[in-house]
């Protein structure tokens, strides 16, 4: 008895996951979502006594999926802070526009000040991530603290997600990529990325002979060289 309950409940959840996807979040009814599940109108109140409650356990599945694309964006394999701080960026913003249902409901702040299931257990620890990466990187100087660039930044994600959206950040920038928009961003709040290292060698013009330009040319090359015999002739 006890296994089975705990299926409906998954179940139950699954289902909510599935409609979000597809309809969005106004189609997380209780009947709707105990007509797909194929049980009784009541039957989700045995797990989940409130809406709110099932909708928190809906969302709790949206943050383990935005956890998982965080924690493999930020791996760290070689790449600079700065760059990874710009792959955390996209991954979120990519989640967000495949996902518009999801990304609504994991926003809804009634869901995370309710305290069910602890969702901001979950949701702050993401922002700790953000935070840690922006301090190694480094915030553009004269910059408010590394937490505080973190919240702006965020903010800013949310903002390009919705007018990208609406269409209204095309309208008004002409830029036909977001991700353009996430690199001004990152621009804006970290500074430009640190150009090359000052000193580096200078790549030799096509054509130059080996071991730089110095070396003069044939005609150029001392007296007894071609040149100079041709103009010894021509004064004769």
């Amino acid at each position: 008895m006890h296994d089975r309950e705990g299926g409906l409940r998954a179940r139950l959840v699954a289902v909510g996951v599935e409609l979000v996807a597809e309809e969005g979040v106004r189609a997380l009814t209780l009947r709707e979502i105990a007509r797909r599940a194929g049980v009784s109108h009541g039957a989700p109140r045995r797990h989940f006594p409130t809406h709110r409650e099932l909708l928190s356990a809906i969302a709790r599945e949206g943050f383990a999926l935005v956890a998982a694309e965080a924690a493999s964006a930020v791996a760290d394999d070689g790449r600079t802070p700065r760059a990874r701080v710009a792959a955390v960026c996209g991954s979120y913003i990519r989640f967000a526009r495949e996902n518009r249902g999801m990304y609504e409901l994991m926003l809804r702040h009634d869901l995370l000040e309710s305290g069910y299931l602890g969702l901001r257990s979950i949701s702050l620890p993401l922002f700790d991530l953000l935070t840690g990466l922006i301090t190694e990187a480094g915030p553009r100087p004269g910059a408010a603290a590394p937490r505080v660039v973190a919240g702006a930044l965020w903010a800013n994600l949310h903002g390009i997600v919705q007018l990208w959206e609406w269409g209204s950040l095309e309208l008004a920038t002409g830029e036909g990529d977001i991700d353009t928009l996430l690199a001004a961003a990152l621009d804006a709040h970290l500074g430009p990325e640190a150009a090359e290292a000052p000193g580096a060698p200078e790549a030799e013009a096509p054509g130059a002979p080996a071991g730089g330009t110095d070396r003069a040319a044939p005609e150029q090359a001392g007296p007894a060289g071609p040149g100079r015999a041709a103009s010894e002739r021509e004064e004769r």
